[in-house]
């Protein structure tokens, strides 16, 4: 009887761990070797089964593929090269130290050697680089039983047969022909007569969100990918495309947050953490300096109207805060194609109707809250303060709804334009406004300061 995951640690006969880890899922015999310590991790890797331990060490993260390659043997390590799909081998390879590439490289079989070549020849982040080479292609001059003939015998280590690509004498896609197609259609049929002609397709050079929103616009479990000149070089599959969408999300959340690159792991090194972490940490202290320069010459104000420093924190966050959602909805929408640079007055439109209403209701919270804390003389700053909440609430969402879209029009990543960076405007602008309306006021009711 196969068991969890949980419970592959109370088993200590190593031959029923040996028998429970080789019937496992790859995935989840993964998430157990992570768990172990470095020396485990290595024994309990020598314990599967050859097909088993090549899958599972494709699931494993970078960082758990690298101790083990430093501590297999070279005939373990160049069977699971050999055996890697090409996608996979090629990720691995860009994050390892060049000197170690060349010599695994090197080891590897002609055919394996050219195929991780095709793919790193290509820029990160576009689709010649998450594509994978292995993919049915098929002549268009075969019937429906050479086609499945060539298949059985040919093509039963590729990463999907769902699809065959159909190609012309000099290599270029001309139609596509599924497996349900190619079974339900007469032997003696040309291939050519059956196939589609309708080819949806990307190029080596198109980025890999673009790929992962053709494929989910589409509905296609793999889609091909070609060359300038039309010649197919290979696929991308719908586990790449689930891999581009998760660190799409994760690029952007992060870059949101600050983080630079958007690539820091959950488990990285602490120095790898720092090092991402604190260059943008320290450019916002210089922002927040901008936004301090804005209150500095209000001193005098704020020491004679103390609520002023109760005030101003909850005008700030709040008002941030709106800024943000705003912007969270606008890189969204550019991320997932719901949302492009002709909608920005249909957009921005929404968002300042939608910000009317939220200016108001936090305004008036804001008055009642300043009524509540000022003093009998100085409630005339409630006012003040509402006013001044309504204002920077529709610059919030102005601004969260228009940096991402310039960010667009500028082709920039509009996950550039971060929360820390709207804030801090946004605190910069409030404060000039507020403490100036509180200034003038001030001047108004002849009080001196």
């Amino acid at each position: 009887m196969l068991i969890g995951v949980s419970s592959l640690s109370n088993i200590t006969d190593l031959n029923q761990l040996q028998v429970e880890l080789n019937q496992l899922p790859a995935p989840d015999v993964g998430d157990y070797l992570i768990q172990l310590p470095r020396e485990l991790k290595v024994s309990t890797f020598g314990l599967l089964e050859s097909q088993q331990s090549i899958e599972v060490f494709e699931y494993l993260p970078l960082s758990v593929q690298e101790e083990l390659l430093s501590s297999l043997s070279k005939e373990q390590v160049l069977q699971i090269m050999e055996a890697m799909s090409p996608d996979q081998r090629a990720f691995l390879f860009d994050e390892l130290p060049p000197k170690a590439v060349k010599q695994l490289r090197d080891q590897l079989s002609e055919a394996e050697q050219k195929a991780t070549a095709t793919i790193l020849k290509y820029p990160e982040g576009t689709a010649g680089r998450v594509m994978t080479t292995e993919c049915v292609r098929l002549e268009e001059g075969l019937t429906v039983g050479e086609a499945l003939s060539k298949i059985c015998f040919c093509d039963q280590d590729k990463e999907t047969v769902y699809y065959a690509y159909v190609t012309d004498d000099e290599g270029k896609l001309v139609q596509i022909v599924s497996l349900r197609q190619l079974l339900f259609s007469l032997p003696n049929a040309l291939l050519k007569d059956i196939a589609s002609k309708r080819v949806i397709k990307a190029y080596t050079d198109m980025a890999q969100e673009e790929v992962a929103k053709l494929m989910q616009r589409y509905d296609l479990l793999a889609l091909p990918v070609v060359d300038r000149e039309d010649q197919l070089v290979g696929i991308v599959t719908i586990d790449d495309v689930v891999d581009i969408l998760e660190e799409e999300a994760t690029e952007d959340i992060q870059r949101l947050a600050g983080v630079q690159g958007g690539d820091e792991e959950v488990l990285a090194d602490p120095l790898v953490t720092l090092r991402k972490r604190l260059p943008w940490l320290l450019g916002v202290m210089v922002l927040y300096i901008g936004a301090a320069s804005a209150i500095a010459p209000f001193e005098s104000v704020i020491s004679l109207i103390p609520v002023l420093a109760v005030i101003m924190p909850i005008f700030s966050n709040t008002s941030g805060t709106v800024g943000i959602q705003a912007l969270t909805v606008t890189i969204r929408g550019l991320g997932v194609g719901k949302l492009t640079l002709k909608d920005t007055f249909r957009i921005l439109r929404k968002e300042i109707l939608a910000g009317l209403g939220t200016s108001v209701i936090l305004g008036l919270t804001l008055v009642i809250l300043s009524l509540i804390w000022a003093s009998p003389e100085n409630r005339w700053v409630a006012l003040v303060a509402g006013l001044s909440m309504s204002v920077n609430v529709l610059v919030a969402v102005t601004l969260g709804t228009l940096l991402p879209l310039g960010f667009k029009r500028l082709s920039l990543d509009p996950a550039l334009c971060s929360g820390p960076v709207l804030t801090t405007l946004l605190d910069g602008v409030g404060f000039m406004i507020f403490l100036t309306l509180i200034s003038v006021a001030l001047n108004i009711l002849k009080l001196k300061y």
